[in-house]
């Protein structure tokens, strides 16, 4: 949700980034058998008792009934606690913390500030079983170093796809907002703000050489941007529809900031992947949704997060605090009524609004909506993978797959607060917390 208003200092961020110690384990070829007191499996909706997932490297290599001790395996005792796919998380913000005051950040703090944080933060997150994220906008530059440090094992964190934003003037993304006329001026294609079909596709393309995975627009207004409607429409149908072309051409899939109606019936029609937020979604949006395949990421947290401190006085600034009060409450009422109506329904929290590492209190405000306990995680395991072109790689526990599993003490099924109780976390085969 933050605007930024940072020159690119890519080189200096990746030079930042490189000289962070290289503590991150790296798996090795001894194979590991976790036993799991209940194993979840996530494409059949049910529980299993006592399992036994065999692990080689980075890869699973056998699930089987009961406790299996192969010889020279290292045993890892999970008998007490319940066993998943490790998490993902599909709309995260790693080089931020929302917090009174923060808004005067953006001019105090450049790319390697919120690198320092990133890094923090992506262990944070990491630790608390989200072994996948989506990075949906930081600073320039941050993101894709960061993606590229952990993937090197130069820092800890989730395996990271990161967006490239493409915003418009005026618009929720706009890092001119509010700001002096001299200081204002025209951000321009340099600094992703687009004004006709041919200024978005430029934008698109240069994300695409900066490395990014994914783009992330904006087509309506937000909570947390400098500007009046949180909700208006922010681009024409021939503009975001430019935007979802040319991100096709290049294999990127588009995750569309969302709050009003008009806005994201436009995205969806153009072909967005995934609406964020989605809070005036209506009955025709629904019908849409569902005819196009859209997913719906609703990031509940960052609802209640904003609507509770817009009661706070300070907290926010005026023309803020408007928006979190009647935006934020919304959220979670849509969400259960985008379940019932048939939506696809992947996990998302908006972190960096709430607090990094509480990314599991998204479960709870999923299930009080009415989402079985089941379908929650699974919106967290396979539906957010195929979301983000893994599943045949992520999402599961099967043999084949990449050893990415959490286990959290207690039944979540019974208490889905237990997913708060993150007991266990491997990544890559690679043991983060035991």
């Amino acid at each position: 949700m933050h605007p930024y208003r940072l020159p690119l200092l890519a080189t200096a961020l990746t030079a930042l980034l490189a000289s962070s110690p290289t503590d991150a384990q790296t798996p090795g070829r001894q194979t590991v058998a976790l036993h799991c007191g209940k194993l979840i499996d996530v494409r059949a909706l049910k529980v299993e008792a006592a399992q036994t997932i065999l692990v080689d490297g980075k890869s699973i290599v056998r699930v089987e009934k009961g406790y299996a001790t192969p010889a020279q395996a290292k045993v890892v005792d999970l008998k007490n606690a319940t066993c998943m796919p490790g998490l993902i998380d599909l709309h995260v913000h790693l080089g931020g913390q929302l917090r009174a005051g923060a808004a005067i950040e953006t001019f105090q703090l450049n790319p390697p500030d919120y690198a320092i944080r990133a890094v923090a933060n992506a262990e944070k997150t990491l630790l608390a079983g989200f072994t996948s994220v989506r990075e949906l906008g930081a600073a320039p530059g941050v993101s894709v170093a960061l993606r590229n440090a952990i993937n090197q094992g130069v820092v800890k964190g989730p395996r990271i796809q990161a967006a490239g934003t493409v915003a418009s003037t005026g618009g929720h993304g706009d890092p001119t907002n509010s700001l002096r006329a001299e200081l204002m001026g025209n951000p321009g294609v340099e600094r992703g703000i687009a004004n006709s079909p041919e200024e978005a596709a430029r934008v698109v393309r240069q994300r695409y050489k900066e490395g990014f995975d994914l783009i992330k627009t904006s087509v309506t207004g937000g909570v947390l941007s400098l500007a009046k409607s949180g909700d208006a429409p922010l681009w024409s149908s021939d503009e975001v529809t430019a935007i979802v072309k040319t991100a096709k051409d290049y294999a990127m899939p588009v995750a569309a900031h969302a709050h009003g109606a008009e806005g994201m019936k436009r995205a969806i029609r153009a072909g967005v992947t995934s609406i964020e937020h989605g809070t005036y979604m209506d009955d025709e949006a629904f019908a849409l949704m569902k005819q196009h395949g859209t997913w719906l990421v609703a990031t509940i947290s960052a609802g209640k997060f904003v609507a509770e401190k817009s009661s706070e006085a300070g907290y926010f600034q005026e023309i803020v605090r408007i928006k979190a009060a009647a935006i934020g409450p919304q959220i979670q009422a849509m969400f259960g009524r985008a379940y019932k109506a048939g939506v696809r329904i992947a996990f998302g929290t908006d972190q960096g609004v709430a607090p990094h590492g509480d990314n599991a209190r998204e479960f709870q405000y999923m299930v009080e909506a009415g989402m079985p306990p089941l379908e929650a995680i699974r919106a967290a395991t396979l539906s957010a993978a195929t979301v983000i072109g893994m599943d045949k790689q992520l999402g599961t526990i099967e043999p084949g797959k990449l050893a990415d599993i959490v286990a959290v003490a207690g039944d979540p099924v019974a208490d889905i607060g237990a997913m708060m109780k993150m007991a266990f976390v491997m990544k890559d085969g690679a043991i983060y917390r035991q």
